[in-house]
């Protein structure tokens, strides 16, 4: 078995909660009409044009102008953004502070855009103090699962995919990361990834 010489995170889902529900329950009460705008209006795509550098002051003020009528709804999501943070995922910030005490190099690869990444970490400040590098996609101009993103971290930070371990809740990253030699978690629930990491040798049994 390989020993993982750094382990690598990903963010949201894994140690941040972040849905855009939690914003648009508040505006949008009807779950249908919630749902229909949520997957028409402001789709993933276009949250993902954001992950990949767009400005997001610019999305929304282009998606405005384009669906006359909800433009409130659509301006909420930059000047109510910090509401889609639904706190820390259970138990995985415990796990990554017990993985730091051991020594062991500890990275962040998120999809997150520019200009929501410091309302995050004004937020949780843990999410830059627990990592030595973190690599955001916003600021990279190009997201998960993209391999580029995974080069830009590997290259940045000295790391060898068949040495570092992968913590992601996305299977499609995943997949990148076990194709590019990763040790790759897809994470579902601290307490497996907790399992998991014992059977890597990097943490002890509880």
């Amino acid at each position: 078995m390989v020993v993982a010489a750094a382990v690598v995170f990903d963010l949201g889902g894994v140690l941040i909660d972040w849905n855009p529900e939690y914003l648009y329950r508040k505006v949008i009460p009807d779950a249908d009409q919630r749902r229909e705008f949520l997957t028409t209006i402001c789709t993933p795509q276009w949250n993902r044009e954001m992950d990949e550098g767009r400005s997001v002051p610019e999305a929304v003020a282009a998606l405005s102008d384009a669906n006359p009528g909800y433009e409130p709804l659509v301006e909420a999501w930059w000047a109510r953004w910090p509401e889609m943070l639904g706190g820390e995922v259970p138990g995985t910030r415990t796990l990554v502070e017990a993985l730091a005490r051991t020594g062991l190099p500890l990275y962040a690869l998120t999809n997150w855009s520019a200009e929501t990444w410091p309302l995050g970490v004004q937020q949780y400040p843990f999410l830059e103090e627990l990592f030595d590098g973190i690599v955001v996609s916003g600021q990279e101009r190009i997201a998960k699962p993209d391999p580029q993103l995974f080069a830009i971290l590997s290259d940045r930070f000295d790391l060898d995919p068949h040495t570092t371990a992968y913590v992601d809740d996305s299977s499609a990253n995943i997949a990148t990361a076990s194709g590019l030699g990763y040790i790759a978690h897809l994470f579902t629930t601290a307490d497996r990834l907790h399992g998991w990491l014992t059977e890597i040798g990097l943490l002890d049994a509880r």
